[in-house]
Order: structure tokens, then C-alpha cells, then sequence
């Protein structure tokens, strides 16, 4: 690795306190990248590209039929690293100044709804024993809190405040933030706790989820957990955590919650992160709306 990489790497882990997911995956778009000026115009140093080679970079990306959605995101790696050259003063503009992100779809997240939250929760059947309980509460803890994925991995056993019944969350960016926990949400930890003691053997005794090896879960197994859960109560195409997130804000702002208080129990830096989970409840208002209001009967 470049020395100029090493350096940006270096950045993301330490300045911004970027994930190490999100860290090789800028590093992993950049070594492409760099594969490819090096190729296609037989120029091993980044800090000297110019727009066109970028984008003949981008048009390859299309090319090969990636979607629009994944050559921006490369695009995007790319110009962090510009940022960060532009930052240490080693050029003095960006080859992706004036760069336009090219047109995605939105894909709508349709989040689950109420009667498949009661179905998976209280008609399925889960194994018995430590793996039934531990599963049944993750998809509790999504659903009552609105925790990421990596959130509900790292989570750690000194982390939960048993004694007014809140849950501390390490976010994005290493920022805090205390979760209210659900009485009913509290019982079944306890019954997690008294089950997760007798495993056989604990080797990550600080993490908060095991496996049924004693060992930290992963995302695969997680996703896969949800996933497998919901296909018994759901026909919805996306069933992953990600969705339990978005139902769980989307319910909130249904059931009247204030969307100042959502982005906080979301871990939201800007509003504009948390008014993406508004359009559920903008079709609920609407059909609110047309029952109620007496010219929608003429």
C-alpha cells in the first residue's frame, strides 16, 4: 500500500473513527481504482488524476453493468480520499469537484407491519432453550429500540443498566447514546441472562449476544436470523435488520411520536436522515385523511 493510502487509512480509523467494514471498503475501491489508471493509462500515482481518467473509470464501472448505486459509492470513496488530499494540503483542487452523482432509483424500504411484528414475536415457534431466547430478544431489541446491526453486535454486557432499565449504544462515529428498554424487553433479558450463564464455554464473556459457542456474533448470522424469521410471517422481498430499524421509526411516527425524538432514538446526526422513514407515515395520514375528511365522500 501507498504511503498516501496508508495515510488516508489512517485518517478514517483514527480521525473520523470510521467502522473497519466502511474503512476497507474506501481502501478496496481505491486499490481498483488505482489498478486502474495504472492500466488503462500507465500512471501509478493517484494524487496526479485528473477528471477524465475518472471518468473513464466511472463509464468502465457502467460498462460492466454495476448499478448506478454502486458507482456512486466507489465514486464517493474516491472523493473522501480527495478530501483528505485536499485537507493535508498535498493538491490544491479536487479531480471531482464538479462531479455529479448519477440517477438511482429510490428503492421504497416497506417496513413490516404491526400484525407481522405480533406473528413473529408471539405465533412462530423458536428452539427451545438459550438460542430460542436469544433470538426471540434480538428481534425484540430492533424492533423496541431501533438499534443497527453493528450497534446490536458490539453491544457488551456492562452496557445494559438493569436498574432503570436503559441500554448504552456506541453509534456511529463512537458516539453514545442511552436507549430506553421495554419492561416486557427487560424480563426476557433477564431470562437471556440466566440461560447465557450455562453455556458450555464463553470465550467473548464481555459481548451482550453469544452464539451458542460462546463466541461474538457476526453480521451474516444476524441478518441470516431475521431473515429466516420473518420469511415464516412475511412476503415482503427485504426482511432484514435494516427493516426492523425502519419499522420501528415508522411505528413510532404513526402512533404520533415527535420526529425530533425519533432522530435521537435513531442515533441521527441531521433530521434529513429520519425524514426517509416519514413516507410510511405520510400514508397513514393520508389514509387518516381521506376517511375523515367529509368531501372525500362526494
Amino acid at each position: 500500500m501507498t504511503n498516501y493510502l496508508q495515510s488516508f487509512k489512517d485518517y478514517l480509523q483514527l480521525e473520523k473513527n470510521y467502522s473497519p467494514h466502511t474503512v476497507n471498503a474506501y481502501i478496496k475501491d481505491l486499490g481498483f481504482f488505482e489498478k486502474f489508471i495504472k492500466e488503462e493509462f500507465d500512471q501509478e500515482n493517484l494524487i496526479k488524476v485528473n477528471y477524465s481518467q475518472i471518468r473513464s473509470w466511472i463509464v468502465s464501472l457502467v460498462d460492466a453493468s454495476i448499478s448506478n448505486t454502486s458507482v456512486n459509492r466507489k465514486t464517493a470513496s474516491l472523493k473522501s480520499f480527495y478530501k483528505f488530499l485536499l485537507k493535508t494540503k498535498q493538491i490544491d483542487v479536487s479531480p471531482l469537484l464538479k462531479h455529479k452523482a448519477l440517477k438511482t432509483a429510490k428503492n421504497l424500504q416497506i417496513p413490516f407491519s404491526e400484525k407481522e411484528l405480533n406473528n413473529v414475536l408471539h405465533l412462530i415457534k423458536y428452539p427451545e432453550g438459550f438460542e430460542g431466547i436469544r433470538d426471540k430478544l434480538i428481534i425484540d431489541l430492533f424492533y423496541t429500540t431501533g438499534i443497527r446491526r453493528t450497534e446490536l453486535i458490539h453491544l457488551k454486557v456492562s452496557n445494559v443498566n438493569h436498574s432503570n432499565n436503559t441500554l448504552k449504544v456506541l453509534g456511529k462515529r463512537n458516539k453514545e447514546r442511552i436507549l430506553p428498554i421495554l419492561p416486557i424487553v427487560s424480563q426476557q433479558i433477564n431470562l437471556y441472562f440466566s440461560e447465557r450463564a450455562n453455556l458450555e464455554q464463553i470465550n467473548d464473556d464481555d459481548f451482550f449476544f453469544l452464539t451458542t459457542n460462546g463466541v461474538k456474533m457476526n453480521d451474516s448470522l444476524v441478518y441470516r436470523l431475521i431473515n429466516n424469521y420473518f420469511s415464516h410471517v412475511s412476503e415482503k422481498v427485504k426482511k432484514s435488520p435494516h427493516i426492523l430499524r425502519h419499522t420501528f421509526a415508522t411505528h413510532l411516527l404513526n402512533n404520533g411520536a415527535d420526529i425530533n425524538s425519533v432522530k435521537e432514538l435513531l442515533g441521527h446526526s441531521s433530521l434529513a436522515s429520519t425524514q426517509v422513514y416519514t413516507h410510511s407515515s405520510l400514508a397513514e395520514l393520508k389514509k387518516i385523511y381521506g376517511n375523515a375528511h367529509p368531501r372525500s365522500r362526494d
